[in-house]
């Protein structure tokens, strides 16, 4: 039996919404299911606003939440009402049985229930003050009763519990009481709807699963990958990066300084890095706009520095809380003049973890800033990772002159046939030289001359290219079926989740399809996707912005018509929609018959 269960609950900012599917998700991360979770919740103050805790359990793989749920439970029914659609046919309906307050016609969620639907009335409020004494608790309440009635074992969400409240004695008691009486009214339900957890997955070999989000990831890789330094300024939603780093780096000797503005940030990044330490900073789209021009004193003085981006609604301080894929070309292009960089964009939580490390490596490797480019919908969404036993990453790629002997004149920036020229730190003997913004010849002393311009332009382009065949790194993958395709798609960042669930779909339909996920944005990967899309009789592009920005790159780098699939839903896109305009590609859109 094959488990794919999701679940949503609904309810209003202080309903504890958020609170009780992290509790979920985390007791079923440790029963040993895979699990992938998105919250969305709104930007006012508590006691104001909708918040929606959504995750999708299952014994294999997921990457991207459904379009419809298996279970709703309303913690609010003037929230909860206009997602009652959102529950799939026979899926369970969770509300709760009566009001404190008389209610006007229509306000109560069962008149609002589908007849398809598998109500189930439960008395939330009363268990909730019969256990603990107040009605605070409902949220755990709803946990309880929905592992009761899937016949799931209580101790994983009891030892969540545990570790959300540790240390908070009485409300931790009062909490368990209420978590087991929602548990035991669970047990005494019939499930009548058709849904089923069957057995968890077997572990990997070698690795071990972690519920983590996409921030947690980023700071999981910089760590594992040796950070040293980490300069920050607080901005939605990069902000955890720098949290979670301030608690871990002291622990491990490396240091982290919350600077007065993001122009500090990328400065003082820079000045470590060129020190020879690994440096780091993380912002959002505003921040990264104030930092354009050190990022282009970093290309032209060849310094190693990462910058995780987390991209939110835009332009100016847009929609902090809302999710959007608007700055790529901010990240690809921004700055004056030509300052190429190394830009990555992870898919997943995992590739989180995988391009925080490697963004080190490459930084160190090819002597530029690297530039790691997320999204609010993977800073915040939780998964089920495999972290290796070890770290992978490399401990150091420099390129380290041997400047012992002291000779006179170290050409810090001579040209070389791979464009990375040998470096120093202050203080090696020998290996004095100038680092500038200036235009400069191989020493770094400043020059003007066109064809030395031209030379060090050239050097500082080509030595990137490198980057596309770096060890550990794929800068594009393909899915789905090889050779010659009805339609392929290109995707990057979170949306290829929703495009590889589109394309699976698709090809159970018998639609040939198939799937790019580009990583590496900058350097682009222009063979791989040449290749791929002259296999496609039709290329399909969707992201979450409103320009096209990925397809103009793609379009950039490979001349060929592709459909544009561009939403901003202030939200993931929708798996049905891709796969409805996948149908309209290949031809079998449906005609309505006539009545």
């Amino acid at each position: 039996m094959n488990t794919d269960v999701q679940i949503a609950i609904v309810g209003s900012a202080g309903d504890g919404t958020i609170a009780a599917g992290d509790i979920l998700r985390r007791a079923m991360a440790e029963i040993g299911y895979r699990v992938i979770s998105f919250d969305l919740y709104p930007a006012e103050i508590r006691g104001f606003g909708k918040c929606i805790a959504r995750l999708r359990v299952s014994d294999e793989q997921a990457y991207s939440l459904k379009q419809k749920s298996d279970i709703l439970v309303s913690l609010d029914d003037s929230h909860a009402i206009p997602h009652v659609g959102e529950a799939r046919e026979w899926g369970a309906v969770i509300y709760e049985t009566n009001s404190v307050n008389p209610l006007p016609e229509g306000a109560h969620l069962s008149a609002h229930i589908d007849p398809g639907q598998v109500p189930y009335n439960v008395p939330i409020r009363e268990l909730a003050e019969k256990s603990t004494g107040a009605a605070r608790s409902r949220n755990i309440v709803v946990v309880g009763y929905i592992i009761g009635l899937m016949r799931l074992p209580l101790e994983p969400a009891l030892r969540a519990l545990t570790g959300k409240f540790k240390g908070k004695g009485e409300i931790a008691q009062k909490n368990e009481a209420a978590l087991r009486a929602g548990y035991e009214e669970g047990l005494r339900w019939f499930r009548l709807d058709d849904i089923e957890f069957g057995p968890p997955p077997a572990q990997e070999r070698g690795a071990h699963l972690e519920m983590i989000n996409g921030n947690a990831a980023i700071v999981r890789g910089a760590l594992d990958a040796g950070i040293d330094t980490f300069f920050g300024y607080p901005i939605t939603p990069a902000t955890s990066i720098m949290e979670r780093l301030a608690s871990e780096m002291p622990k491990r000797g490396a240091r982290l300084v919350q600077t007065e503005d993001e122009i500090a940030a990328i400065s003082a990044t820079l000045g470590a890095g060129f020190a020879g330490a690994r440096a780091a900073t993380a912002t959002s789209g505003p921040g990264l706009s104030l930092m354009a021009e050190m990022l282009g004193f970093g290309v032209i003085a060849e310094v190693p520095s990462v910058v995780f981006v987390s991209q939110r609604g835009g332009p100016s301080t847009g929609m902090p809380t809302k999710h959007e894929q608007s700055d790529l070309n901010m990240a690809v292009f921004g700055g004056h003049g030509d300052a190429p960089r190394i830009v990555i964009a992870p898919t997943n939580v995992e590739g989180c973890y995988r391009c925080a490390g490697r963004a080190f490596e490459m930084a160190e490797a090819y002597q530029t800033p690297v530039i790691v480019l997320l999204d609010l919908y993977l800073s915040n969404r939780y998964e089920t990772v495999p972290f290796p036993d070890r770290p992978p990453f490399e401990a150091d790629t420099n390129r380290y002159a041997d400047t012992r002997g002291g000779a006179a004149g170290f050409q810090r920036y001579v040209l070389t046939a791979d464009g990375v020229s040998p470096r120093s730190t202050p203080g090696q003997p020998g290996g004095m030289h100038v680092a500038t913004g200036l235009e400069h010849n191989e020493l770094g002393r400043p020059n003007d001359q066109p064809d030395m311009h031209l030379a060090q332009s050239r050097k500082r382009h080509e030595k990137l290219k490198a980057a596309l065949r770096h060890p550990g790194f794929e800068p594009a993958k393909r899915f789905g079926d090889t050779g010659a395709v009805d339609v392929g798609l290109v995707a990057w960042g979170s949306s290829f989740g929703e495009c590889l669930e589109a394309m699976y779909l698709a090809q159970e339909e018998g639609i040939r399809c198939a799937a790019l996920k580009v990583l590496m944005i900058s350097p682009f990967p222009v063979e791989m996707a040449t290749s791929f899309l002259a296999d496609c009789k039709e290329v399909l592009v969707p992201e979450v912005n409103y320009q096209g920005q990925f397809a103009g790159i793609l379009q950039m780098q490979v001349p060929r018509a592709v459909t544009r699939m561009t939403r901003i839903p202030c939200a993931p896109m929708r798996v049905e929609e891709i796969l409805d305009e996948i149908r309209r590609l290949a031809g079998r859109v449906v005609e309505p018959q006539a009545a």
